[in-house]
């Protein structure tokens, strides 16, 4: 039965043949192509589904850029990583370069200074290095990589540029020993530029120099120069040696205590000059001889 006002549907649906719609739809296809060719009237649809597809297009292409980007994250990480620490290492090593330029650079002032020292004496030298300083804790000597095969003989003194280091006072076939001027056991005769006043001084054992037998009114003021005075023969006259730093004047005591400080740096540097021998002691004249013994006398008598 059917219900007023509705008929039940048909049983077989009628309409168009599929192969006409498959034509239709063929030609109104064509026809939209040509259209858009000739004319671009779909611009605007295009434009319109673009506008509205993109949200979707956007986050469809999001787990790919997030995988993207996380690749690109790790590997710009290491290549950082990698290259701060190429960059650490070329600054370690710039660092060592500059060190031992400024190194290089104060060697080279020193090497300079020691040459112009030795075209201002008069006397053949050698520069040579220090190698270590002796094992004796209690005395202040150091060995050179200097000995007998390069001409070094006991006696030589050893400069820097600035003034008296030691002396040499033992000498092996490539190795030589100097004593130096601070040592308790040296002593040098030195002379005070200022008034000419000529004295010994002796090494303290801690760094330090004393000049010793003086009486205690003796004309010598703290800033005073010492030079070699050049009486024994053996130091070269006019090296600087020490200067005054310190006179105490006790009358209870017959001599002053007067400290000094080494000019030369005694203790500081790798280089130094070796002199030869100074001026040679004057030659003693011949002893008369001495008169004939009697039994000799008697002797050539007969």
């Amino acid at each position: 039965m059917s219900v007023v006002g509705q008929q039940p549907p048909p049983f077989f649906k009628r309409g168009p043949a599929p192969l006409a719609r498959l034509a239709l739809f063929l030609a109104l296809s064509l026809l939209l192509l040509v259209l858009d060719l000739r004319f671009h009237t779909l611009e605007w649809s295009r434009q319109a589904v673009a506008l509205l597809v993109y949200p979707l297009q956007r986050m469809a292409y999001l787990p790919v850029a997030a995988t993207d980007n996380a690749g690109l994250y790790f590997s710009s990480l290491a290549s950082l990583q990698s290259e701060n620490a190429a960059l650490r290492r070329r600054q370690l090593d710039t660092a060592n370069r500059l060190l031992r330029q400024e190194h290089l650079e104060l060697e080279n002032q020193r090497l300079r200074a020691l040459l112009d020292m030795k075209q201002r004496q008069t006397v053949p030298s050698r520069v040579a290095e220090i190698l270590y300083s002796a094992r004796d804790p209690f005395a202040r000597r150091m060995i050179l990589d200097t000995g007998a095969q390069q001409g070094i003989v006991t006696g030589q003194i050893v400069v820097d540029e600035q003034g008296v280091v030691g002396q040499v006072t033992r000498v092996f076939t490539l190795l030589s020993e100097v004593t130096l001027i601070t040592d308790k056991d040296q002593a040098v005769p030195v002379q005070i530029v200022r008034n000419g006043l000529r004295s010994v001084i002796f090494g303290d054992g801690a760094g330090a120099l004393e000049l010793r037998f003086l009486a205690a009114n003796a004309d010598v003021q703290v800033g005073d120069l010492l030079v070699t005075s050049g009486l024994d023969g053996i130091y070269l006259a006019g090296l600087p040696v020490a200067k005054v730093m310190k006179v105490d004047r006790d009358t209870t005591y017959a001599f002053a205590h007067i400290l000094c400080q080494p000019i030369a740096g005694v203790e500081n540097h790798d280089q130094v000059l070796v002199l030869g021998q100074g001026a040679a002691l004057p030659a003693q004249p011949p002893e008369p001889e001495k008169a004939a013994k009697p039994g000799k006398g008697r002797k050539g008598r007969r």
